[in-house]
């Protein structure tokens, strides 16, 4: 039986959209938050108006399946849509956190919409996979719970990515 092919990896300043990190995010309770990220797509240019408000919909739904909340202050809703677009995500930070229905049921400060082409499941893995190894350093996490602008985010991502943070 021959081996599953393994995913390129991802980087995560390749994922997500400088133009669409919002900190800190407007809305206060998870619907909300979603739909904030989605139009951050949209004001960015990621996507037309039509797949944001598609994307926010898919995304609602999959919470509705299963809360994406991971814990640590983290939720990673994600949208699988019919376009040819790699990879893209927002990222916005709620300063008073809000209830995912996190696994760890605390607040979630820190949200990824992630939206991937539905017909590309190994991107859709890759771009998750990063997100995940991302979020997995308890140092990147602090730092990020407490970056004040786009501008600080994207800036420890780079550091991220560079080795710069390590675990820890």
């Amino acid at each position: 039986m021959a081996a599953e092919p393994r995913t390129a990896a991802m980087h995560l300043s390749s994922i997500i959209r400088p133009d669409a990190i919002i900190v800190p995010l407007s809305a206060t309770k998870r619907d909300g938050a979603i739909t904030e990220l989605s139009q951050a797509l949209v004001v960015a240019g990621a996507c037309s108006s039509a797949q944001g408000s598609d994307a926010a919909k898919l995304a609602l739904k999959r919470e509705k399946r299963g809360s994406t909340g991971f814990g640590h202050g983290v939720a990673v809703p994600h949208a699988r849509l019919p376009w040819e677009h790699a990879p893209i995500a927002a990222f916005g930070i709620a300063s008073e956190g809000i209830d995912f229905k996190a696994l760890d049921r605390e607040p979630v400060r820190a949200v990824f919409l992630l939206l991937t082409p539905e017909g590309q499941p190994d991107a859709h893995v890759a771009a998750m996979e990063s997100i995940f190894a991302a979020i997995g350093n308890a140092s990147f996490r602090r730092f990020l719970h407490q970056a004040k602008d786009a501008a600080a985010v994207m800036d420890l991502v780079t550091e991220l990515e560079s080795g710069a943070i390590r675990a820890g």
